[in-house]
């Protein structure tokens, strides 16, 4: 389902960017989508670090058959580790969903709040979590939690989009620019992403 502001933030960042204008008119029929539960999306993410998508998703296949479909703290914690690894998972994924599964049975992740918090607090609370960087924590902001103003500059394929579309060299140049595009950065963002590939990824 699209996101509820989606259509609005478009108007408002091609009204003000003819560039960003541009390359929304390119991709019309596409638009961001929400990623599954939040454990799960943030368990793949951690399986997918560091390796291709291909085999990514190969691991996550065998780490959803390990856990017999249910992909739950609670089916972690029961789950022998050494069952995990075979799945594919290094040592150091495996200790870090397992990190995952017990900061969100111990309740040190406040699922509940985040409505109330604010951008930077969640990726404060995520980015507590061992494995958990703050790329993983803005895609998750991005992609589960819809969040229409996350600006993930540390992504190498927007900074890339950026200098193609935008001629920005600098990190400081594309942050600066970055700021023209509020409230909607997310939006921006991910139509930079589709200038580089017209096939949303998941994440």
């Amino acid at each position: 389902m699209k996101p509820n502001y989606w259509d609005r933030a478009k108007r408002a960042l091609a009204k003000k960017d003819p560039v960003m204008a541009a390359i929304m008119k390119r991709h019309p029929k596409v638009f961001m989508m929400r990623r599954g539960e939040a454990f799960m999306t943030l368990a793949r993410a951690i399986c997918g670090q560091q390796i291709s998508v291909k085999a990514a998703q190969s691991v996550w296949n065998r780490v959803v058959i390990c856990l017999d479909q249910t992909i739950t703290p609670d089916a972690v914690i029961a789950r022998d580790r050494k069952k995990l690894r075979a799945c594919g998972l290094s040592d150091r994924k495996t200790e870090y969903i397992a990190d995952l599964a017990q900061h969100f049975a111990d309740g040190k992740i406040h699922e509940r709040n985040w409505p109330q918090m604010d951008d930077e607090a969640i990726i404060a609370e995520l980015t507590d979590v061992r494995g958990i960087g703050r790329w993983t924590a803005e895609m998750f902001l991005m992609f589960n939690l819809l969040r229409p103003d996350v600006f993930p500059l540390d992504d190498l394929g927007l900074q890339k989009a950026m200098r193609l579309s935008y001629r920005k060299r600098s990190l400081k140049s594309m942050r600066a620019l970055g700021e023209t595009w509020r409230p909607w950065r997310t939006v921006a963002s991910w139509y930079l992403w589709r200038s580089l590939d017209p096939v949303p990824v998941e994440y």
